[in-house]
């Protein structure tokens, strides 16, 4: 369930704003956003698994809360960024 040390370099790669970028907002959320992806698949296939779940929904408000940031600092940046992860419509 875990992301692999591969998939997560490509998200990084994908998504920072300069060279040596690791942790900006913007790798954060696209990096919630595929654990989000991933948790959800496992919960339709495990409708029981209540835990994982809550896990589920903290990861939504952390990725709900770094979105809200990035809006208040640039609405651009924010339209551009949900329009390339396809989430919020």
């Amino acid at each position: 369930m875990a992301l692999t040390q591969e998939r997560k370099q490509e998200i990084i790669t994908n998504y920072q704003v300069h060279e040596t970028d690791t942790g900006s907002a913007d790798v954060q959320v696209a990096m919630l956003t595929e654990r989000i992806n991933r948790l959800s698949l496992h919960l339709q296939a495990n409708k029981k698994d209540h835990s994982s779940r809550r896990g589920l929904l903290k990861l939504i408000g952390q990725r709900k809360r770094l979105l809200a940031y990035i809006q208040k600092d640039s609405r651009e940046k924010y339209q551009a960024l949900i329009g390339r992860l396809g989430i919020r419509g």
